[in-house]
Order: C-alpha cells, then structure tokens, then sequence
C-alpha cells in the first residue's frame, strides 16, 4: 500500500520513477491464469506452443501473456524456480522499453531473461549488455536451458573471446555481452577492409543489466580503439626533474582533482633544469670533438670597420646591461613543444594517477583499473603518451604508443538501438538523468517481501585516521557476535591497509579487490557465513547474491538470521547515494535481516574535494566523532554536489560526441558504400582514368577494384583519425577561446562545434584527392595491393583507451561553483550534540584549517550562528 501511495504521489509530481504499475499488475495475473493450460504440455508441446508465437512484427499484448505463462512454466521445468509476480511484472515492464527497478535477490536475472526471449519470439535481436565478461558468462550459461526449451539461440562475449567467437556469438538471436565489448567490436568493424572481417550484426534491442552504472557511470567515459604507431619511451631526466615540483609552488591542481598544470614559478624551475642539462651535455659533445685551428688574422683591416665593430659591441654591452637574462630554454617555443607534452603527461603520471587505486603493477606491466566496479580493464590504456609516463614512473618496459583511430560513447552506441531497456537495483535516483539522456522511464517493481534490513546514520569523524580507528572497534565488535560482516572500500589501497589494519586486531578476513578478480564471485557468494569478514572494492562480486549461510546455505544459516543477516560496513561515503544504496542492497535480500553502516570524515576525498567546508568550526567527542547538525550537512552537501557534477560531466562528453558521431555517420556513409559497393573504382577511374586503364590491362579489373578499394578505406580512416587528433587538441583548448571573446561571451560548444564543422567540410573530397594520388603510384602485381610499399599499412596491432572525457580543464571549477552555490545542504539527522569544553584548531585536517566562515552555504552559516547564540545564552 505505501509503494502505491508513493508512486501515485511521484506522478503527481511528475518525478522519474512514476511509471504505473498498474496495467502490468493486471496482466501478470493474467500470466498466471494462463500456466494453469501450460502445465499439462509435454516438453515437446511446450516448445510447439513457443514456435508458434514466432512473428516478425513483436508480439502484441495478448501474445506477451502467452508467451510469459510458456516462459515462466519453462523456468520451472529447467532450473526447478517459479518467478514470482514481480518478475513477470518486471519482465512486462522491459517488453514495453522501460528500466526496471528491482531490488538485490529479487531475481532480475530470470526477468530479464524472459524479456530477451520474448523480444526474440517477436524477431528481434537481443544484446544483453551486461557490466562484465563475469556476468555475461554467468548469464547466459544459467538461463542457458530456459532459451533451449523455449526454442531460443543464445551465446556471450567475454574480453578473450576470438573474431571468429565473436562472430559465431553475435548470430545468435540474444547474446550476453558487456558493453565495453560490443561498443570495441562495433569499433573494429568500422575499420575492416572487408565485409567477411566484420563480427557485429545490425543493433536492434538492448537490454540493459545494471542499467544505472551502464547507462550513467560508464557513459562518462568514451570508449576509444587505437593503433600502433611506435615505441615511444619518456626522456628519463624529464621523469626525475617532475620529481623534484613541489605541489603549490612549482604546479597546481585544479579543483575537481582531474588537471593539473605548472606555475610560474614551476615553468621557471623546469626551463632552468632542462638548460643546465643542455649545457651540460653539449660541453661533454664538445670534449669529444678535436679542437678546431686558430684562424689568421685578416691582412688588411679597414678603420671603418674596426670603427663600426666597436659601436656593434658598446650597442651589445648596452643592451645585455638592460635585457634581462633570458632562459637556456624557453617551454613554449616551437622547437620544444615534445618537451613540453613530456612535462605535462610526467606531472600528470606523477600527481594524479596513484598506483593501486587508477592502476596497478603486476607482471612487469602496469594494468589499469576500472573505477566503476574496482576490477582491472583489461587490454586498455592511457592516451597521448600518458601510458608511457606512468610506465616510467613505476620503472618498467615502455610499450608501444599509438593514435587514435576511433572512438565512441556509451550513450551513442546506445543510441544506435532501435529499442532500449534494463534493470538494476537503484534506477529511481537516476531517473531524470534516464529520461534526459535515452528517453526511457523507470518503473519500481515492490519486492517479492518486505525489506527489514536496518540501515545505522552514517557515523562522522573529523579525521581519517579517527574515522579508521573506530572503523577497526566497531568491525571488531560486531565480529565477536560472529555475524558475517561486508566491508566496501573505494580502491584497492584502500582495501589492502584495511587488511593490514584488521590483520593487526587480529580480526580474520578474505580480500576481495582487482588483484584477484578471477576469485571474486566465489569469495563474494561465501560472504554471509557466519564469522565471515569480507574485504570488497567498490562493487566487486555486483550481480552474486550474497545468501545467508553461504552460497548453498547450509553454513549456519539460521544462526546468521538469528545474528540480525549480513552486516554491510561503507568505509567512506561513494560520490553518488545511489553508489552506496547499492552496497547497502547486498544485505537484507528476499526478506532475510541484515544491516549496514557507513564511516566517513571530513578528511575524506568526497568533502575535500565536493564540498564547501572551509571556515566549519566542528565539535568532536574524544574519539573524534561528529554528530553536529553542520557537520553532517556539509557531508550531504558534498554528496550532492559531486552528483551535479558528474551529470554536468556525463552532460558535457555527449554535447562534444554528439557533433562528432554525425560527422562519423556521414563518412560512413561513405566508407560503406567503398567497403561494399565499387564506388571506389569508379571514383578512381574518372580521377586517373589512364594510371586505371593501364593497371587493369596489365592485372585485370578485380585486382585493381581490390586496390583501389584498399587505398580509399585506407584515406578515408586516415583523414579521420587526423580529424580526432584535431578535435582532441580544439578541445583541449576551447576553453581559452571563450575568454577571449570579449563583451560577447563565447561559448565553448558553439567555438567546438564551429571549428569541427570547418574541419570535417573538404575530409572526403582530400580522402579521395589523396587516394588519387597514391593510386599513381600504387604498387599492385598479379597478388594485388602491395600495402607497405603503397604507403596505406594498417597498425600493426590495436587496443583500447580508457578515457576520463573532461574537455575544460578550469573550466570544471566554474562548474562546481555554480553546483555549490545551487544546491544548498539539508540539516542532517537530529542527533545529540557533543561539545568538549576545550576545541583545539590544530586538530582539524590541514584542508579545513585557517578559512572563512562566509564560504560556508548559507544554511550552514545560519545554523552556526544559531549555536553560537545558544552557547553564549
């Protein structure tokens, strides 16, 4: 009754997340009524009833209640589980393009099963896309039977999947496949050079799991296939001279954590450095050369111009006496512009990437991490010779550098689907971004049982080392109760002192984190025994219920019910509440007890970096802890804000991608019709139509229709892959064009999009002036194109850019400061007040030392003074 009551009141408000459920409640009885004639089929029978469902056109609502009492009964006879009204509802919901809210155990897997089949009756084509190769596996192996008796072909891709496995796979009518795959797969065939290369098929249905961390987390990171160019190894005095910057003084970073550049100060230190190093090297070059001959003196020397050589040296005396004296080295000179990239991508090796928690070490190599799920991200790299930095800091062999070859963002290849769904736990709080973004609305489907999971107030401390002092106690306590106990932390650092932490308190636990993926799913499967500690990173093991009693739950399970269920423990608040709703929904699934707390500071990185926390003046008890009402509003404030900002970021990447994807639509156009049609040789025929004639005589026409074809592609990608290049660079700079547009303000977008449409006006008619070109010279034989000798090679290997897309640099501060000022922070929960006769400023984190009151929001500053007024009442 309260989930009705809410939801009508949502679409009065007309809030996401208002979705009637209504008509879906009165088909899935429906759906029952209908199984009650299903049951009596033979297997046989049953497979008939779904073959004779099969149309091209989707199936109709009468045709869906069929199908659904065939499908659930199917479920029932091949893995032994009867869905419950929630998943035919959740199922309904997904068949009509909605985003289904369902929570953790409630069995979205089995829903979103029933909907890929159901699209598939009706002739679609099914991508499942799910947020790993773990799941995509795990998926499609366990509804596996279901498809078979409902007559349905289904595959998966995973990261090691082969071109012919990808190929085979993607036929089928639903294939499980991340995201991240399919959006490189559609990459790669963007650039094959035949049509057989080619492993995707036309997009048509996506049906999206974990659709918020999808659909929001991974859209702000485009996704990005490159090539190999070459070796490209950092100048090693550059890496030790980046060493010696002081941060503050010699570089600063910018507010949001993401750039960071040199002062003055620092140019100025790095210019000197680099000149003594020069000088230095060319005296020892000049040791090794031998000395040069004295030149004789000039017979006759003219008075004029021994006159005239002695005003030229009083003029230079002059003028060094009043020229100050100018750097051995100038940063910003033509001539030095790899010097100066070197610098940058060293100090952002350096500062910004930390190891452990944006990447690890381990064999030899520097693998990167996925921020969004805590795992290693596989087969991908870092950019504009950000990788080969990051390399040498951490001492190990440079791999090869590469170039761009083409990119896009999650949000255009989903955009390329005809029809789109999902299904994830926490869709409500995202649903504006949903509806803004896809077009598509949230429907809550109300758990199979009531949730009586107990979520503790987030406990405050005013700093981290308070915060994971008591982190320690309060894990230490409850575990001698021996309630099985999940602990989320941010990085694989954090995870790894954790365990040194409870290591030391003698507490014993397993650690789950991007160092032993390959294990997570069985650790994460085992974490509800009793006296079980589990260490995860971020959502590692998202998508494995976590069942009191282990996996079978035959581990004390009654003991664990009895112990109040599994205990969720946040060691930090995540930047979103949806992050940390989710890890809280680990805990308290299908009914069964369970609890969660979260631990945070104000050292913590959130309010550091989000919030306005400057000039707080906080109250802690002896342990350190915070329980004011300012204090735990600042952290809400943080909270909010740093979702702002990440909309405004996921915001920003498809307003720049989006000019982009329709130049790229445009030259495929092209490319398509060189790759499948002849309009290569009949574009290159009218160009050079005796080099044409005569090579066609001397080979015959389908080599030279194979070359020609070859070098177009070859162009048309190359143009292209210089357009990105262009675009990257305009955009790295947009920013400084819109201060320089005087009384009429500029803005970025409009100068970006100006700029890429001159750019990309004459891309195809160069491609094909410069195909012309290389067809004059084109060394084709009786084998065909010689591509090497032709100078069209294709990169000798490719791979995969992770990309933090920020295109403004400074430009994020202004952003937040108008998300700061926006959004004002809602008093927290009202808690007693604890307040030490005595406050000693020094200990306060350094970062909220010495600031005025006034950068407080205004709610704050009010309710400060409000206690101010108490006290001195």
């Amino acid at each position: 009754m309260a989930l009705k009551i809410t939801s009508r009141f949502r679409r009065l408000l007309q809030r996401p997340g208002s979705i009637d459920l209504s008509p879906y409640e009165r088909l899935s009885q429906l759906v029952l009524e209908a199984e009650e004639s299903v049951e009596p089929l033979t297997d046989e029978e049953l497979a008939e009833a779904v073959s004779d469902l099969r149309t091209t056109g989707g199936l109709h609502e009468d045709e869906q209640i069929e199908f659904l009492a065939l499908a659930r009964d199917a479920a029932r006879r091949t893995l032994g589980e009867s869905a419950f009204d929630g998943q035919i509802v959740g199922a309904l919901a997904m068949l009509q393009g909605r985003v289904v809210e369902m929570a953790t155990g409630e069995g979205k897997t089995l829903a979103g099963a029933f909907a890929a089949a159901g699209y598939a009756i009706g002739g679609r084509r099914v991508h499942v896309l799910a947020v790993n190769d773990y799941l995509a596996r795990r998926d499609a192996e366990w509804m596996a039977p279901i498809y078979d008796l409902l007559g349905v072909t289904v595959s998966h891709v995973g990261q090691a999947s082969t071109p012919e496995e990808r190929r085979a796979a993607y036929e089928a009518e639903v294939c499980y496949v991340p995201v991240s795959e399919v959006g490189f797969d559609v990459l790669r065939d963007r650039l094959v050079n035949d049509v057989p290369e080619r492993v995707t098929q036309t997009p048509d249905v996506a049906l999206v799991d974990e659709a918020d961390s999808v659909l929001i987390d991974e859209a702000r990171v485009p996704l990005v296939l490159a090539g190999a160019t070459r070796t490209e190894e950092l100048d090693d005095d550059i890496v030790q001279i980046v060493r010696t910057l002081r941060a503050g003084v010699d570089y600063e970073i910018d507010g949001d954590g993401r750039t960071v550049a040199l002062t003055d100060a620092g140019t100025d230190k790095v210019e000197k450095l680099l000149g003594e190093r020069d000088e230095a090297e060319a005296a020892a070059a000049a040791a090794l050369l031998p000395e040069a001959e004295d030149e004789a003196p000039a017979e006759d020397s003219d008075a004029d111009t021994e006159t005239e050589d002695a005003e030229d040296k009083a003029d230079e005396d002059k003028a060094e006496a009043v020229e100050p004296e100018r750097p051995a080295v100038n940063l910003y000179d033509d001539e030095n512009l790899d010097r100066l990239t070197q610098i940058n991508v060293a100090l952002h090796a350096e500062v910004l990437l930390r190891k452990d928690v944006d990447y690890l070490v381990r064999d030899g190599k520097v693998s990167l991490i996925n921020n969004n799920r805590g795992r290693i991200a596989k087969l991908q790299r870092w950019p504009d010779g950000l990788q080969a930095a990051v390399e040498a800091k951490e001492a190990v062999p440079v791999s090869d550098s590469g170039e761009v070859l083409d990119s896009i963002t999650v949000q255009a290849l989903i955009k390329g689907y005809k029809s789109l769904c999902g299904m994830t736990g926490t869709a409500v709080v995202v649903g504006e971004s949903l509806q803004e973004f896809y077009d598509v609305e949230v429907a809550v489907v109300p758990p199979n049982k009531p949730n009586i999971r107990k979520d503790d107030q987030d406990r405050l401390y005013l700093t981290v080392e308070q915060k994971n002092v008591a982190l320690v106690e309060h894990i230490a306590e409850v575990h001698e109760t021996g309630r099985p106990i999940l602990i989320g932390t941010h990085s694989v650092e954090e995870s790894e002192q954790l365990s040194d932490r409870l290591e030391a308190a003698g507490i014993p636990h397993v650690v789950l984190n991007a160092k032993n993926d390959a294990e997570e799913a069985s650790i994460i499967a085992e974490a509800g025994v009793p006296g079980t500690v589990t260490v995860s990173t971020q959502m590692a093991g998202r998508g494995t219920d976590i069942r009191l009693g282990g996996k079978d739950e035959t581990h004390d399970k009654d003991k664990a019910i009895e112990l109040g269920g599994l205990y969720v423990v946040g060691t930090g608040l995540h930047a979103s509440r949806r992050l940390d709703d989710q890890l809280r929904g680990r805990a308290g699934r299908q009914g069964d007890p369970g609890g969660s707390l979260f631990f945070a500071s104000l050292g913590d990185e959130l309010v550091i970096r989000y919030s306005v926390s400057s000039g707080l003046r906080p109250h802690p008890d002896e342990h350190g802890r915070l329980t004011d009402r300012k204090s735990v509003g600042i952290l809400d404030h943080a909270q909010r804000v740093a979702d702002g900002a990440n909309a405004e970021l996921h915001r920003t990447t498809w307003q720049y991608h989006r000019l982009t994807g329709q130049q790229r639509s445009i030259l495929l156009d092209t490319r398509e019709k060189v790759l499948t049609e002849d309009l290569a040789a009949t574009e290159l025929s009218e160009r050079v139509k005796e080099r044409y004639d005569e090579l066609v005589e001397e080979h015959g026409e389908d080599k030279v229709k194979d070359a020609a074809r070859r070098i177009a592609l070859h162009h048309l990608d190359r143009r292209w892959t210089d357009h990105l290049a262009y675009l990257a660079d305009l955009r790295e700079g947009i920013h400084l064009r819109s201060l320089a547009g005087g009384i009429v303000h500029m803005k970025p977008i409009d100068e970006f999009n100006k700029s890429a449409i001159a750019s990309f006006d004459t891309l195809i008619a160069d491609a094909w002036k410069e195909a012309a070109e290389t067809f004059t010279e084109a060394s084709i034989t009786d084998s065909g194109l010689d591509e090497a000798a032709s100078g069209v090679p294709r990169p000798t290997a490719t791979w995969t850019y992770l990309v933090n897309d920020n295109p403004f640099g400074t430009e994020a501060d202004r952003i937040l400061g108008r998300l700061r000022n926006a959004i004002r922070p809602q008093s927290g929960a009202e808690a007693e007040e604890i307040l030490p006769e005595e406050f000693d400023e020094d200990e306060l984190p350094e970062e909220l030392r010495d600031a005025d009151d006034a950068d407080l929001p205004e709610e704050l500053r009010e309710a400060d003074d409000d206690e101010d007024d108490a006290k001195r009442k």
